[in-house]
């Protein structure tokens, strides 16, 4: 075999923090395997990572990893969760001692975990190649195509080139940021002939350069589906956050045609959290993204079909078919409607901070932007566990963070636990009694003059970025004239209605989840008083599936 096939094997690795056993484990995996595979050996999560880059950097793939659940520093399931971002298809072996089994299986949902494995595995060939044999196999067979990057050239401080770094982030799309003074992104402006007047500028993978391109016009490029493939479904779900996504996976698995129709990106304010830690199931926590992919995948998986930027500007009631319509004019209609539209973020008051949105100021947080933000202060506005989360997150990047809260603590408005965690940060600090009242800058934010509300003191300070979390606006002008809603905005549902509402022709009341329209249903923080957690939205989006049925089979 020549050099040139051995450096083409695809690679297995290994990691143990006992010498030991990571020279048996490599010792038993070369007398099997060595003749197809390289193996690589490594005594510690740390020094198994730089083994995966430099693998990764030689354009060569891994097919297997192991790794032993318990190793200081880095836990071999803190090790396999990284790693999962270098090497995604790779599959994932724990190597675990009889006490661990426990911890192995939670691990199945952390990582995604392909087998656990019990040490000592002697023989091999009884306790240690099947399992081998059978992972190789998968791995062997999957898709293991590197995905093609999307390269965007844009300014720092573009509120449109943010926009498109967030937009292609938050539906998983690879793609590779070129600040306009890199040479390579003068490179790809001169292939794409523009002079960089007009900025983004996106070059799709297979080598189109868009200029400046919508939302739309970006997602058909980029492979995401923009165009429903019928004109009627049994349910139409609006809105991709946890609720939208519950009630998708529930209406797909359950035999309804489903379609779920989403303005920006599944996730909702949910997606973009760095860290999920209080959420069923996964005791070391999840990030927004990793569960709003596997919830995406969960729903095209039971037939669901997912469209993106396709903003619902109006809902009507059409005989028995319930028809919302699009911003481009077009309709869609089913027999039953979910509104999972969840809210956003309101908008800061002070002057100077709107020329500056997408400039240094932000409306929720963005973790494209954490790594820019290194060695600067960063100031996150709000006192909810959305802003303790993006604290704990910029704190591993920012020099400071501070929170900037008006009332006198954070008891009242954030978890327990991310208190705890923000206590323990040494470069976390949380001033009360203080408000935004002003901010500054020429092509981006340069200062914020804020107030403390007892004193009546203010105070400019240096800051480059701006992170608000304030408020929650539901977003549902659009429904004015036609669902009911509380005086917030809030749409109104089930008891809320007050027995028959007005407009209601159906002898039974309507239904804990249904809105004054039969058929149409309201799930997760769009709902009046509902309970502002991922995992009550997500039952709210299950239980309006059920609802759904109960109104199916009495039309």
């Amino acid at each position: 075999m020549t050099t040139a096939d051995r450096v083409a094997r695809p690679s297995i690795l290994t990691v143990d923090d006992d010498p030991a056993v990571s020279r048996a484990v490599a010792r038993d995996l070369r007398r099997m395997y060595g003749e197809h595979y390289r193996v690589v050996r490594a005594e510690s999560g740390a020094q198994a990572l730089e083994a995966l880059h430099e693998i990764k950097l030689r354009g060569e793939e891994v097919a297997a990893l192991l790794a032993d659940y318990r190793m200081p520093q880095m836990s071999g399931i803190e090790f396999l969760e990284q790693a999962m971002d270098v090497f995604p298809q790779a599959r994932r072996v724990l190597l675990t001692a009889y006490a661990d089994t426990d911890a192995a299986i939670q691990a199945i949902n952390v990582v995604d975990l392909d087998h656990y494995l019990l040490k000592p595995w002697d023989p091999p060939e009884q306790n240690l190649y099947p399992v081998l044999d059978e992972q190789l196999r998968a791995w062997a067979v999957s898709d293991r195509q590197p995905p093609q990057r999307v390269r965007v050239v844009g300014h720092r401080w573009s509120p449109r080139s943010y926009e498109v770094r967030d937009f292609l982030a938050r539906n998983n799309v690879p793609f590779r940021w070129h600040a306009l003074d890199e040479p390579e992104a003068r490179c790809l402006l001169t292939a794409a002939h523009q002079d960089g007047t007009t900025l983004p500028v996106v070059v799709t993978a297979q080598g189109k350069a868009l200029v400046d391109p919508s939302d739309a016009d970006l997602a058909a490029e980029v492979g995401l589906s923009t165009r429903p493939s019928a004109d009627f479904y049994d349910l139409i779900v609006v809105g991709g956050g946890p609720a939208g996504l519950g009630a998708a996976v529930y209406g797909g698995s359950e035999g309804l045609r489903t379609v779920l129709v989403e303005r920006i990106a599944t996730g909702g304010q949910a997606g973009t959290s760095s860290r999920i830690e209080n959420y069923l199931g996964f005791p070391d926590g999840v990030s927004g993204g990793q569960l709003t992919e596997r919830a995406r995948r969960q729903a095209v998986k039971f037939g669901v079909e997912l469209l993106t930027t396709r903003d619902v500007v109006a809902l009507e009631r059409r005989g028995a078919a319930r028809v919302v319509r699009f911003g481009d004019g077009t309709e869609l209609a089913a027999h039953t409607v979910i509104l999972a539209t969840g809210v956003s973020y309101r908008l800061l008051d002070a002057p100077g901070l709107g020329a500056l949105t997408g400039r240094g100021v932000y409306y929720g947080a963005s973790t494209t932007e954490g790594p820019n933000c290194a060695g600067q202060d960063v100031y996150l506005v709000g006192g909810a566990n959305s802003a303790g989360q993006a604290a704990v997150y910029f704190s591993g990047h920012a020099r400071k963070v501070v929170i900037l809260v008006r009332g006198d603590s954070l008891e009242q408005s954030m978890s327990r636990y991310l208190i705890d965690q923000l206590e323990a940060i040494p470069n976390v600090e949380v001033r009360t009694h203080t408000e935004v009242v002003g901010g500054t800058g020429e092509d981006h934010l340069e200062t914020l003059t804020l107030l403390h509300n007892k004193t009546g003191e203010t105070t400019t300070v240096q800051a480059s970025w701006l992170f608000a979390f304030i408020g929650a606006a539901p977003r549902t002008d659009w429904l004015d004239g036609t669902l009911a809603r509380d005086s917030h905005g809030f749409l109104l549902a089930g008891p809320d209605l007050g027995g028959s509402p007005a407009g209601w022709d159906l002898e039974r009341a309507p239904y804990h989840l249904e809105t004054n329209v039969p058929g149409v249903f309201v799930a997760g923080d769009v709902r009046a008083d509902s309970v502002k957690r991922v995992a009550s939205a997500v039952g709210e989006g299950a239980m309006a599936v059920t609802l759904v049925h109960r109104y199916l089979e009495r039309s």
